[in-house]
């Protein structure tokens, strides 16, 4: 079957053959027949699988060739990655015609925004808070919306946006063309379906014997040590055929730290969390879709704006909190049909959460085993060539430290002086160090904390300092501890 089977215009088939997509998905196929003939419809179909087309096909015929300037078609997504994502897709079916998309989202400049409204765009892909800041401002007017979608409505109850979509229904003719679409169907969303359309029919687009993960995507569960983490990653990294990854953190400093960790190991890793302001996170997702970092790290906001067809590997970094936000992290990958891994480290502490997500999703007898970097079945589950090690590269930090270390005694050897120990021992750890001047820091890593310029000769501030806080203290002299 193909497109001009489902009776979707020409130029629309060409715009999409244009881009290697020829045949329809089960969800777009079972869809745009009903949403051509204006039915509400209510899509169920797992994340990856095509809804955006199976709605924004319809959606953009429906306005015609030479639409009338004016917002007449409102999709309504939970997050700004997601918008951008879903106005990309539409601009390419709609790029044989006079149609203009506009993505409406907040952390960005308004200008540009009603700049694009004030010029006729017919399809505003939103978010709900600026969708009603704009709306409230008389910007944007939503009483000739001929169609209405609300995609992805499971996590917009999740985020507490429900009560939005409800006002921005409100602002729209009743008459409407209405299609919602959603992975999951809680109660308060059929509530919200029920409320605002009319005689909508359920399609679930799923293989009864399928069960509520992917087929084609192979979960891997590991019991790891929060220490070993780092390194388990970055051997997982270098895994056989492994192309485009994201890794999902519970946190923004986790996130933050983990991108710093693997680009210090010579991986070419970008991250997208809410510390970041929204161009910092446009980049880093061009980025990512263009290939340019093969590595994407993201805590759960980005990740259903994370739409990359060539992800190969999810590796969730700690355990999701649900069996729902399981299947959106792995969902990133396993998409349009190609086949992907999803791997998941359990601490000791979230053994009973795993537990949760185990039951909810039926997974089976899988009981996370416990891993470390150097076990023989991690390299066996994923294809890792035996022997890697988890570092491209000799950290650029640690280097400098040596030479300026080896720079120091060099000096110390020339004028005499010598080393009280000998020239050989390596700088001495500590906390609170300051550095050498220009030196780069991280937390947490210990070739970050200098010895205070390095010459024993009783010369150096920093030197007579440490000295001073031994005389002081208890047990007098004994050297600090690494931190670990």
């Amino acid at each position: 079957m193909t497109f001009t089977d489902l009776n979707i215009d020409q130029d629309m088939v060409d715009a999409l053959a244009s881009k290697g997509i020829i045949e329809p998905f089960p969800i777009q196929s079972q869809t745009i027949p009903l949403a051509l003939a204006r039915q509400d419809i209510i899509g169920q179909a797992k994340t990856g699988t095509g809804k955006t087309f199976g709605f924004g096909l319809p959606l953009i015929q429906a306005l015609g060739l030479h639409p009338e300037p004016g917002v007449q078609a409102l999709v309504v997504v939970p997050t700004r990655e997601l918008c951008v994502q879903v106005a990309e897709d539409l601009e390419i079916a709609a790029s044989n015609r006079e149609t203009k998309i506009v993505a409406i989202y907040g952390g960005k400049a308004y200008e540009g925004q009603v700049e694009q409204l004030k010029a006729g765009a017919q399809i505003v892909v939103g978010t709900p808070g600026r969708l009603l800041d704009l709306a409230g401002q008389r910007l944007l007017s939503l009483k000739n919306v001929k169609v209405m979608v609300l995609d992805e409505a499971d996590k917009m109850l999740d985020l507490g946006f429900l009560p939005d979509v409800e006002k921005l229904f409100a602002q729209t003719d009743a008459t409407r063309h209405t299609m919602l679409f959603s992975a999951t169907m809680p109660g308060p969303v059929v509530a919200l379906a029920r409320r605002f359309m009319n005689k909508p029919i359920h399609i679930r687009a799923t293989d009864p014997d399928e069960g509520l993960t992917q087929a084609n995507i192979k979960h891997v569960i590991y019991r790891a040590h929060s220490l070993d983490k780092d390194e388990v990653i970055a051997r997982i990294l270098q895994a056989e055929g492994r192309g485009k990854t994201v890794i999902f953190t519970r946190t923004k400093r986790a996130a933050a730290k983990l991108v710093e960790e693997l680009n210090d190991r010579g991986f070419n890793a970008a991250a997208v969390h809410g510390d970041l302001n929204q161009e910092q996170r446009e980049r880093a997702m061009a980025a990512f879709k263009a290939g340019k970092k093969d590595i994407l790290i993201a805590t759960d906001v980005a990740a259903r704006g994370i739409d990359v067809n060539d992800v190969t590997h999810v590796i969730n970094h700690t355990v999701p909190d649900d069996p729902d936000t399981y299947l959106h992290r792995a969902g990133r990958t396993g998409r349009a049909g190609k086949t992907g891994i999803a791997v998941t480290f359990v601490d000791w502490d979230d053994l009973h959460k795993w537990g949760l997500i185990h039951r909810g999703l039926q997974f089976g007898p899988q009981e996370p085993v416990e891993t470390y970097s150097s076990s023989p079945h991690l390299f066996a589950d994923l294809d890792i060539p035996v022997g890697t090690k988890g570092r491209l590269r000799a950290s650029t930090i640690v280097h400098e430290s040596r030479a300026r270390t080896a720079g120091s005694t060099g000096e110390r050897s020339g004028s005499g002086g010598g080393s009280r120990e000998g020239g050989s021992r390596p700088p001495r750890q500590r906390s609170g160090g300051s550095g050498a001047a220009g030196a780069p820091r991280t937390e947490g890593n210990p070739a970050h904390h200098e010895a205070g310029g390095g010459a024993h000769d009783g010369t150096s501030p920093t030197r007579r300092h440490r000295t001073r806080r031994r005389t002081g203290g208890a047990g007098g002299g004994a050297p600090t501890p690494p931190a670990n």
